[in-house]
């Protein structure tokens, strides 16, 4: 496939798969493969993502999940879901993976309510709080912001997706935890399985969910997963860390 001006082609280093960047927009960090490595999805499982950017999380939940029937992904940025669907034909994964040019919230567009096995979701977890100009308000800045979608609307649109029983995945930023958690509770999403995540210098950063629609309470909290050494590069227990 040939690739455009500010493009480049990544190695995910995962049964071949390939990935197109571009630096205009936000590229994949860890928190992605992170995502990737702690989802649980079984046989003929169909599946959500939310938020699909380049579509690193959906291609890498492939290739970890071969048996998993379908995923449809949702994106809202026009010009990135065009990237993440020439990741999908790429990787010659259209017969499992679905994109949606469209905002979360209009869903019943595309699927039933309460059809979804897993749901599973990297959103743009930064509070947006408008200013006065919004002139640099672009691609990078709305894949970071929630200024399209509110903790409420994804976790709304998360519980009118699932199965009853149905599984979720998240992650999100450590410092709206309790504002997250209170939400999904409230909507009957129950946490059962969290850790967060801290760079090589003991800064807390993200929070990571895996819950079911309709649970039981009780939350089992893994330890930290340290990302970064002391120079702020990654590690290599991001790919091999065991989330059982």
């Amino acid at each position: 496939m040939e690739l455009l001006e500010n493009e480049r082609l990544e190695d995910l280093e995962c049964n071949g798969l390939k990935i197109i960047q571009n630096k205009n927009f936000y590229t994949f960090t860890s928190d992605s493969v992170i995502l990737a490595n702690f989802l649980k999805i079984r046989q003929n499982q169909i599946c959500v993502e939310i938020g699909s950017g380049s579509g690193v999380i959906s291609l890498l939940a492939c290739a970890k999940n071969p048996n998993l029937k379908k995923i449809y992904a949702f994106e809202v940025q026009e010009e990135i879901s065009k990237l993440c669907q020439r990741n999908i034909e790429l990787n010659s994964l259209e017969d499992k993976i679905t994109l949606f040019n469209d905002k979360i919230q209009n869903y019943d567009k595309y699927l039933k309510k309460n059809s979804i096995d897993v749901v599973f979701t990297n959103p743009p977890y930064f509070r947006y709080i408008q200013s006065s100009s919004e002139r640099d308000f672009g691609y990078e800045n709305l894949s970071r912001y929630d200024k399209l979608l509110s903790i409420k609307d994804l976790v709304n649109s998360i519980k009118d997706l699932l199965k009853d029983k149905g599984k979720f995945y998240i992650i999100y930023d450590s410092e709206r935890s309790t504002e997250l958690i209170y939400e999904l509770t409230l909507a009957r999403l129950e946490p059962k399985t969290l850790f967060f995540t801290e760079n090589g210098k003991g800064s807390v950063k993200l929070v990571v969910i895996e819950g079911v629609k309709n649970g039981k309470h009780g939350v089992k909290v893994l330890p930290n997963l340290i990302t970064n050494n002391i120079n702020g590069d990654y590690i290599e227990k991001l790919k091999t860390r065991n989330f059982k």
